[in-house]
């Protein structure tokens, strides 16, 4: 699937060497755990692809056809539904794709213009996963070394991509035992990489930054409204259980009133008799 138009000075960099081919050469020789992972070959010839690679008019027209999350344009699976977690101060964090498989995240990071920051960051969650103890394992995968994390209760699969000045990482979580390396889960989350575009911007972000989500505005509306009635129905709940609560405190001095005035009803005690009979004195004499 071809991706929009390159421009005529894009189109002319194609035939300029490789922008890492020196970088390669002189990359540091890879310690003994990550000697293995360095074997693993990236086979995959679509995407992700640059927004730069695209003439304004064809990127907006790829952007129509995707979910346009700011620094990322990515599809929407087939009967996926978009849920989108928010950050304490209210701003938008992370968008995730709800498949029939499992949920998918992509998010995009400011990165060196050399390649190389996805094995440091899979070498940094890999142990950070163990600590936590999940069962991890470095596979191969169409981009090179993907990341299956095993958890008591969830698979996780950890899919990252290097870019000029970006990375890419995709994780794919579902259910346990469904996030092998040719589950449909890894599958889908794999083509939805396939067409997705990064717009890195200008922006000197440090690397690992995490590049901006910025919803659409439609999707922005749905979430203002959904908030707005999530706080209506905690306001009438709130309402709701003060009156209850109003209520049973009448109710509770109702109670208690009652129960004085039941009191103050009572006849007297009658005296006691005294030993030897009843009436008076001269009529005991009289008997």
């Amino acid at each position: 699937m071809i991706f929009g138009r390159k421009n005529k000075d894009e189109a002319a960099a194609d035939h300029e060497p490789d922008r890492f081919e020196d970088l390669r050469g002189d990359a540091p020789e890879p310690d003994a755990d990550s000697e293995r992972v360095e074997e693993f070959e990236v086979t995959e010839e679509r995407g992700p692809y640059d927004a730069s690679e695209f003439d304004p008019a064809d990127l907006e027209q790829e952007a129509a056809a995707r979910l346009d999350l700011g620094s990322v344009l990515v599809p929407l699976p087939e009967g996926g539904q978009i849920q989108v977690e928010m950050s304490p101060d209210g701003s938008p964090q992370a968008v995730h794709l709800v498949t029939e498989h499992g949920r998918i995240t992509v998010a995009a990071y400011a990165a060196p213009k050399s390649p190389g920051q996805w094995r440091e960051v899979a070498g940094d969650l890999a142990e950070s996963l163990r600590t936590d103890n999940a069962g991890v394992s470095v596979e191969s995968g169409p981009w090179g070394r993907e990341l299956h994390a095993v958890t008591p209760n969830a698979d996780l699969r950890f899919i990252g991509i290097d870019g000029y000045r970006w990375m890419i990482r995709c994780v794919a979580a579902g259910p346990t035992g469904t996030a092998g390396v040719d589950s449909p889960l890894a599958e889908t989350a794999r083509e939805v990489l396939r067409e997705t575009i990064v717009n890195r911007g200008d922006e000197p972000n440090p690397v690992r930054t995490p590049l901006p989500v910025v919803l659409p505005q439609v999707l922005a509306e749905q979430l203002i409204a959904a908030q707005q009635q999530q706080m209506q129905a905690q306001q009438q709940q709130m309402e709701s259980q003060q009156l209850q609560a109003q209520q049973q405190a009448v109710a509770e001095q109702q109670a208690v009133v009652t129960e004085a005035v039941l009191d103050q009803s009572e006849p007297p005690a009658s005296p006691e008799e005294r030993p030897g009979g009843s009436g008076s004195a001269m009529q005991q004499l009289g008997r």
